[in-house]
């Protein structure tokens, strides 16, 4: 009984110290922080569930390649004995006690390659999931900046409709006051209600895409109750605030946004609030590689067709394996034995040749092995046709995003523009509200459009980049732990 309460004992230590192990593994993010995109890829990459399993894939492969080569190895077999045996018949009774051990040794010479076939084909086994997790790696980092912009977006889609409801909330109180003094009518100031209405509901809207953007990163990064911390701007994905606040602890607080706005003392200038760039001086520097370039970069590159190449490998080792099964096998075994009776001592040494296979079995095993090679052929020639297709729709759609944001950068400004004269025009009373609005509402949706677009480059843009496998300059490797 104590013995089986120190063993329990025992297991429970150990599984508490594989806990804690796994525990010191984990990365987490200490409150405030404030980290970059880099940061956050390491934190992904170290607690990464997938890249794990991917490591133990890549250690049982390599277990396997090891038994492989094992068959070079000799095979030691040592027995003993004791064996009693008593006879009773009518004439007579006997019986023996004899004790008795053995020794022997085999060691394979030459199978005709057999094992060599077997050991090429598990080592490029070991390849192909070397490549697997090197895959595994890429969609985990172009994983975690896809949803870092998306992060920066739904910021900055925030920081625009924020500022639109100031907008609305100044154009309704100047628009009651016009009201209230007989200048404009009923209708004028029901309009203002109504877009005040119309852009609260787009900022809580903004609210929830925001918090889902935050949720869409943690879990990237493999993250649960993350605390408050920030994440910086990157190079293609400038704001005017330097730092972008990440907050899901109140996640459950309620606002009541349904009450008409408090009176704002400069209420007549509506548009001064907007006067911000949400993006600063956007700036990025062009894809710096050709499509025909980029095209060759994933063929040489990508981790996936790479793996579908050392399929292919070992493939045709399986089948040169199947091949040879016909083939005798050589070895060489010695033994030693001996028995108490009479003091027995005995030694024998021996090379033998032996076969065995059955015909029509192996027949139809080395037609299952050349439709092996050739699906591990078409599989090769498939990815290399959806590689060419996927690089070129990338760099198509990241190509046309380069031109489009210039171009947008310049209609924020214009309708900007258009705006500030509108809400002069209105203030004077030689324009109408209508007018207005429309002035108000293409500048908004300029600016969504415009931080959606970069959103969008950034993502094409990484994606591309993962499609040829550039090299990153955050990554992990198979040794790493």
């Amino acid at each position: 009984m104590k013995f089986n309460i120190k063993i329990t004992a025992l297991i429970i230590c150990l599984l508490f110290t594989v806990s804690a192990s796994f525990a010191i593994e984990q990365m987490s993010v200490e409150k405030n922080a404030v980290l970059n995109i880099k940061d956050c890829i390491e934190i992904a990459l170290q607690n990464s569930p997938l890249i794990k399993k991917s490591r133990y894939n890549y250690g049982l492969a390599k277990g396997n390649l090891g038994i492989a080569k094992s068959e070079y190895f000799p095979t030691i077999g040592v027995g003993t004995g004791y064996n009693i045996t008593d006879n009773h018949n009518s004439r007579r009774n006997t019986s023996s006690n004899i004790y008795s051990a053995e020794a022997s040794i085999s060691q394979l010479i030459w199978n005709f390659g057999k094992t060599n076939a077997n050991i090429r084909m598990y080592n490029f086994d070991r390849i192909a999931a070397l490549y697997e997790f090197e895959n595994t790696v890429l969609d985990t980092i172009f994983g975690v900046k896809t949803n870092y912009y998306g992060v920066l977006a739904a910021k900055a889609t925030l920081d625009v409709n924020r500022a639109n409801v100031q907008i609305n909330e100044r154009n309704y109180q100047r628009t009651k006051a016009y009201f209230d003094e007989g200048i404009r009518s009923k209708i004028d100031l029901v309009n203002a209600e109504v877009n005040l209405s119309d852009s609260k509901v787009t900022l809580v809207e903004s609210e929830k895409n925001y918090k889902n953007a935050l949720v869409q990163l943690n879990n990237s990064m493999y993250i649960a109750f993350a605390p408050e911390y920030e994440i910086e701007n990157t190079e293609t994905f400038n704001f005017q605030n330097s730092f972008v606040p990440v907050n899901l602890e109140k996640i459950d607080e309620k606002k009541d946004l349904s009450k008409p706005p408090k009176d704002v003392s400069d209420a007549f200038l509506t548009s001064q609030v907007e006067k911000i760039n949400v993006l600063d001086n956007y700036k990025f520097q062009p894809f710096p590689y050709t499509f025909e370039e980029s095209v060759n970069l994933a063929y040489k590159n990508r981790p996936d067709l790479k793996a579908y190449d050392a399929t292919l490998k070992a493939m045709k080792e399986s089948l040169k394996y199947a091949k040879r099964e016909y083939l005798p096998e050589i070895s060489a075994s010695a033994g030693y034995g001996y028995r108490d009776q009479y003091n027995t001592n005995s030694f024998n040494i021996g090379v033998n040749l032996s076969t065995s296979v059955n015909i029509k079995g192996q027949k139809h095993r080395i037609d299952n092995a050349k439709i092996q090679v050739d699906l591990a052929q078409t599989e090769i020639d498939q990815a290399k046709q959806d590689i060419y297709f996927e690089v070129q729709n990338l760099y198509i759609t990241m190509a046309q995003l380069e031109k489009q944001i210039p171009l947008l950068a310049v209609k924020v400004k214009q309708t900007l523009e258009n705006f500030e004269l509108a809400d002069g025009r209105y203030a004077v009373g030689l324009g109408d509200y209508i007018q207005l609005q429309d002035a108000k509402v293409n500048y908004n949706n300029a600016q969504v459009s415009y931080v959606q677009t970069v959103y969008n480059y950034n993502v094409a843009r990484a994606n591309l980049e993962k499609a040829i496998a550039l090299p990153q300059e955050v990554t992990t490797s198979i040794e790493d732990k």
